[in-house]
């Protein structure tokens, strides 16, 4: 058998139809870039999140860059986030000129460790970006706890976390801005690239709407140097298709992963963990294993789907070489890098396919 790490095609084939006129109605409009097709998801977004704004952009990406904008943090500035974590979130805080300082992470959920947060302050201090990281809230009541202490903003990296809640409230809706990718293997996701941006702010949701067009306040009328980062009324269609279902799709990764947690049971995999605080949506089923080269190496013989998320923490990544971070200064992220690896949890594996991968995975852990 052969079990795909993620496989679009069956989602597309489910609402087919719905996603078919949606892009049509917009071909048809004749308005492809924002307009009433993106003005009307971005309505039902901010509903979705608990939010009073939501701004579309082009991709997850520029949601962090334009939320630093947004807060005035740049050249001088520090901000505190997870060496744990896809590289764009560091890559951000460079692009406006500041700097990104690395604390370590939980061993558990992968997420920012709270405890780590005060050490690393410095006058320059302006952020922390916790990121929700495969699906997981970080411990926003924490981490608000010592940014309102501090004086600090707080940015979601929400990009994996469509969905998920922190003591009820869902992703997005717990900082002064929320940051989501919509690239095609998300939760909820476009066909190409996309983003979102929410917040309570009304100010930060006038200042990005700036942004993503240029800075123009008005036609030919630019009040500030912004960016060229606008969701497109396509994806904004298909998007507001695919909210619908969304929070089926995260009940059925649940399921699987609930499935998969049976099955390794009394085995040396470590599964990901959920807290008491947090609802986990598992854009991926992050396990530990010992060995993990060569559990992965069995995997991809039996022909199943798997990915090494991440396999360098952002601390050691060449271009961060200049920051001074000696390999060992974050044990925990590091030891993580050695050891994880993703199992497929897309909603459309069979109950079949997730017992073939826990099944070789089992049998690779014993030998």
């Amino acid at each position: 058998m052969k079990v795909p790490f993620l496989d679009l095609t069956r989602q597309y084939q489910q609402i087919k139809a719905e996603l078919d006129a949606a892009v049509l109605k917009v071909l048809a409009s004749g308005q492809f870039i924002l307009g009433e097709t993106v003005k009307q998801f971005e309505e039902a977004a901010a509903h979705y999140c608990g939010a009073q704004h939501a701004v579309g952009v082009a991709s997850g990406t520029d949601a962090l860059v334009l939320a630093l904008r947004a807060l005035g943090i740049g050249v001088g500035d520090e901000v505190i986030t997870s060496p744990f974590t896809f590289f764009a979130t560091a890559e951000c805080v460079s692009q406006v000129g500041a700097t990104p300082v690395f604390v370590d992470i939980e061993p558990d959920t992968f997420n920012l460790d709270p405890a780590a947060i005060e050490s690393a302050l410095t006058s320059r201090t302006k952020a922390v970006i916790p990121v929700h990281l495969f699906g997981h809230c970080a411990d926003m009541e924490r981490i608000h706890a010592i940014a309102e202490k501090h004086g600090l903003f707080v940015i979601e990296d929400a990009a994996q976390a469509w969905g998920a809640t922190c003591n009820g409230k869902r992703a997005g809706g717990l900082g002064y801005a929320g940051c989501f990718s919509f690239f095609p293997t998300k939760n909820l996701a476009c066909c190409g690239d996309g983003g979102l941006l929410t917040t309570n702010d009304d100010e930060i949701a006038q200042q990005v709407r700036l942004l993503r067009t240029h800075g123009q306040a008005q036609r030919y009328e630019h009040v500030m140097l912004g960016y060229n980062s606008r969701l497109d009324a396509l994806q904004a269609a298909v998007l507001a298709v695919k909210l619908k279902y969304v929070d089926r799709w995260n009940e059925r990764r649940r399921q699987h992963a609930q499935r998969y947690n049976e099955l390794f049971a009394g085995t040396p995999v470590v599964p990901p963990a959920e807290k008491p605080y947090a609802k986990h949506v598992y854009h991926q089923y992050t396990i530990r294993v010992p060995h993990r080269d060569a559990v992965e190496r069995s995997l991809k013989e039996a022909g199943i789907g798997c990915m090494v998320y991440y396999r360098v923490p952002l601390h050691l990544q060449p271009v961060y070489a200049h920051l001074g971070y000696p390999a060992g200064s974050l044990p925990v992220a590091e030891q993580a890098c050695r050891e994880v690896i993703s199992l497929p949890i897309f909603p459309e594996l069979t109950e079949e396919e997730v017992e073939y991968v826990a099944e070789t995975v089992r049998t690779a852990v014993k030998g």
